[in-house]
C-alpha cells in the first residue's frame, strides 16, 4: 500500500497548543500542546481512523484538494502523510499462526540450509506487499 495524504486543519487552542481536524474524515480529531506534538498526534489519529474504516470494510475517503480548503483566521492547513504499512508494523505486531503446504523437495532443501520458515515467509510477504 502506498502512502496516503490528507489535508488537516490546525486550529489554535485557547488554552495553548493546537487541535487538529480532517475535512475528509470528520470523526478524526486530536490535539497537541505544541506544533510537533499536534502533528504527531494527527498522524496517529489518522491511522486509527483509517484502520477502523478498514476493519469495518468502509472505503477510505478521497483526499480533498488542499487548494480548495480555506482555513479560518485562527487556523492553518497542513497535509499529513500517512504510511499504512509502517503504521500497522508499529501498532499490530502480534504473531498469527498459519498452516501451509510446500513441496517435499523444497522443505528438505530449506531444512538443509537451516532456514527459518517464518522469517523467510515474512520477508517474502513484505516484499510482495511493497511491490
Amino acid at each position: 500500500m502506498k502512502k496516503l495524504f490528507y489535508p488537516a486543519l490546525f486550529h489554535k487552542a485557547e488554552e495553548g497548543g493546537f487541535w487538529v481536524s480532517f475535512p475528509d474524515i470528520p470523526e478524526c480529531l486530536t490535539q497537541g500542546d505544541d506544533m510537533t506534538q499536534a502533528y504527531e498526534m494527527a498522524i496517529e489519529a489518522l491511522g486509527l481512523a483509517l484502520v477502523c474504516r478498514e476493519k469495518e470494510h468502509q472505503p477510505f475517503p478521497s483526499s480533498s484538494d488542499p487548494t480548495e480548503i480555506t482555513p479560518d483566521p485562527d487556523s492553518f492547513l497542513a497535509v499529513i502523510e500517512f504510511d499504512m504499512l509502517a503504521y500497522k508494523k508499529r501498532t499490530s505486531s502480534r504473531a498469527v499462526k498459519k498452516t501451509l503446504s510446500i513441496p517435499e523437495w523444497l522443505n528438505e532443501a530449506a531444512m538443509a540450509m537451516d532456514l527459518n520458515f517464518s522469517q523467510v515467509l515474512q520477508e517474502a510477504l513484505i516484499a510482495k506487499i511493497q511491490a
